[in-house]
């Protein structure tokens, strides 16, 4: 079976199986996590397109199983078009970032707190898909000033009830069997041909596959399954917060997906009370890759 990686900040030029050996990546040692600690933040692997200092800059963040690569065309798109900075960030235990035992929201949100200040990026526009959303309202939520705005896509402040599919995800993940030394043009086909007994939807293997990289000759996955399987009962939900945000925001809904729903409204309102919701049309859960237009357009009319 495949082993998780410890992914450093090494550049893997893009995803896919042209690019797989890009980048040595070690693999993670054991570790085991710290109960009732302070979190303590990672370095986290980001990439930073120039633009204008005086404009507060646009900060993505993705969701479970993502990278920073997921939003490559949206952010040269955003930075073209509204001469901002744009920055772009790979969470701990996804991408290129660190492995970390601890992969609570508290903690996601405090590698923030300690990046933003570094990059001169305060305040900045926050915008968030899915476990990245949550991140970012939770980051609103904690430090108010360092959000200018915010954009929750497709996600809300509520446990997240439609995506009881990420545990057979990870136990499908970690059954994949590809033998040492086996061509990497064939690596990928095999990985997909295991997957697809468990996951039937092509387009949900193909995103998972992203994370299957060639280290020492052996295909492993970057992300930290050992982690995200530790918690994946807090990823799901939304650390309990009584303070509210106090600035603009934008929950970007999916008019194909159902993870935002009218009973989350009441909570929404509560933690954002200058909320604003809009749908993109014919779109699901990954609005961004589903309709990357609309995506474009609903984050510059908010900016507006």
């Amino acid at each position: 079976m495949l082993r998780w990686t410890r992914a450093w900040r090494l550049p893997l030029r893009g995803l896919g199986p042209c690019c797989l050996s890009s980048s040595r990546v070690p693999v993670a040692p054991s570790s085991s996590g710290r109960s009732g600690a302070e979190p303590r933040s990672v370095l986290l692997s980001y990439k930073l397109l120039d633009g204008e200092a005086t404009r507060p800059a646009l900060v993505f963040l993705h969701g479970l199983f993502g990278s920073k690569t997921n939003f490559n065309s949206i952010a040269k798109a955003l930075a073209q078009q509204t001469g901002r900075r744009v920055l772009t960030v790979d969470a701990r235990n996804h991408g290129d970032s660190p492995h970390s035992p601890d992969m609570s929201y508290e903690a996601m949100s405090q590698d923030l707190q300690d990046l933003l200040p570094q990059l001169g990026l305060m305040p900045c526009v926050l915008i968030g898909h899915s476990m990245g959303g949550k991140t970012a309202m939770l980051l609103a939520l904690q430090r108010p000033e360092m959000v200018e705005r915010l954009i929750a896509v497709d996600i809300s402040p509520v446990e997240t009830t439609p995506s009881s599919n990420f545990p057979s995800y990870m136990a499908a993940m970690r059954a994949v069997d590809i033998p040492d030394e086996v061509p990497r043009s064939s690596a990928r086909k095999l990985a997909d041909k295991q997957l697809s007994t468990v996951i039937q939807d092509m387009a949900e293997r193909q995103f998972l596959l992203t994370n299957l990289v060639e280290v020492d000759g052996r295909f492993v996955w970057r992300v930290n399954l050992e982690a995200l399987a530790r918690h994946m009962d807090k990823i799901l939900a939304f650390p309990p917060r009584q303070e509210s945000y106090p600035g603009p925001t934008l929950f970007l809904l999916g008019g194909n997906s159902q993870y935002v729903r009218p009973s989350h409204h009441t909570e929404i309102r509560r933690l954002f009370p200058r909320a604003q919701m809009q749908t993109v049309p014919n779109a699901g859960h990954w609005i961004h890759a589903d309709c990357p237009q609309g995506f474009v357009a609903a984050i510059r009319g908010f900016l507006a």
